[in-house]
């Protein structure tokens, strides 16, 4: 945690120099001085603001990845898992199509993206109580997976109908943190806190969880109910991520295996861990979509596909018999 609260400092400052503009060290000093410039107001209107967001949702997609693998006992489980980025997808699109114009500092996309989202995992939570009260593990994730291919059905037919929503919702989909604002910030940061926070709280259940149904109950865990807490912290904060920066890949997926294989399973090292390296993975990858193609910015849910596409598969080869076991 150390180490990597350490590599968080010079990616945090590579982000404020990287861009289409870059800054010299000398130039990112010389702002603190002239709060005035143009160079400050790039540095502290435009990039930190999208810095901070980068590492928050980095963060919110960790700990909900973490806490998905922990509650389905399966190590491919991610955040999206109960149709959130399916029902924000949608959400975003019905935005774009009906021309809905921004609610204050809030985005009408990233509103009903997480609307969408948190309408997803209600449904999927609505339909599993039919198999219990709460819902038992295989029936939650069962719902989410024909919600979202529901929700995705419904997403391209409105692609379909409306043309010139394609592009928008296409690049929304690919993630990107672009346009942030410290306006929109307040908006989402309490949200993706509050889902953490849920989470971290049950990291000693989460544990016992590991162990199975039998031994979490016999140690006097309420299965159904702590699962069911755990997967709205981590649905909450999911669909607070997603509204704000899209659909980015693999950091749910990649971070807490990568942790868990460097510190063990046990919850309460594993969940700050998971979060400061997702941090650290959408800040480096932000600043790679910032500055690889020059004046143009390259969605960062392709930065973090293209890296944790194959990291993912060197981890199956070479790791294979652990994870089995995790």
């Amino acid at each position: 945690m150390i180490l990597l609260t350490l590599l968080l400092i010079p990616a945090f400052l590579a982000g404020l120099a990287l861009g289409s503009v870059l800054f010299s060290p000398a130039q990112l000093i010389e702002a603190l001085r002239d709060t005035e410039g143009t160079t400050a107001l790039i540095l502290f209107e435009i990039r930190l603001p999208r810095l901070i967001l980068a590492m928050a949702v980095g963060a919110a997609l960790a700990v909900s990845g973490a806490a998905f693998q922990g509650i389905f006992r399966n190590s491919l489980a991610d955040p999206y898992v109960i149709g959130a980025s399916s029902g924000a997808a949608l959400g975003a699109a019905v935005a774009v199509s009906a021309g809905l114009t921004f609610i204050g500092p809030v985005s009408p996309i990233a509103l009903c993206a997480f609307c969408g989202a948190l309408i997803a995992v209600a449904l999927a939570f609505s339909i599993a109580r039919s198999a219990g009260n709460p819902p038992p593990a295989t029936a939650l994730l069962l719902a989410g997976t024909a919600l979202s291919a529901l929700f995705s059905s419904l997403l391209s037919l409105i692609l379909l109908l409306k043309d010139q929503a394609f592009q928008r919702v296409y690049f929304w989909l690919l993630g990107s943190l672009n346009g942030t604002t410290w306006a929109a910030l307040p908006a989402v940061l309490p949200v993706m806190a509050l889902g953490c926070l849920i989470v971290f709280l049950h990291a000693r259940p989460l544990d016992l969880l590991l162990q199975g149904e039998d031994v979490a109950e016999s140690l006097g865990i309420e299965v159904r109910k702590t699962r069911a807490a755990i997967a709205f912290g981590a649905a909450l904060a999911t669909a607070a991520a997603v509204s704000a920066s899209g659909v980015i890949g693999f950091v749910g997926l990649i971070v807490p295996h990568t942790m868990r294989l460097l510190i063990g399973p046990t919850h309460k090292r594993l969940l700050p861990s998971s979060a400061l390296a997702g941090a650290l993975l959408v800040l480096v990858a932000d600043c790679v979509a910032r500055s690889v193609a020059g004046s143009l910015e390259l969605p960062i849910g392709i930065i973090t596909s293209l890296c944790g596409a194959p990291f993912f598969i060197w981890l199956l080869i070479r790791h294979g018999g652990r994870l089995g076991r995790l």
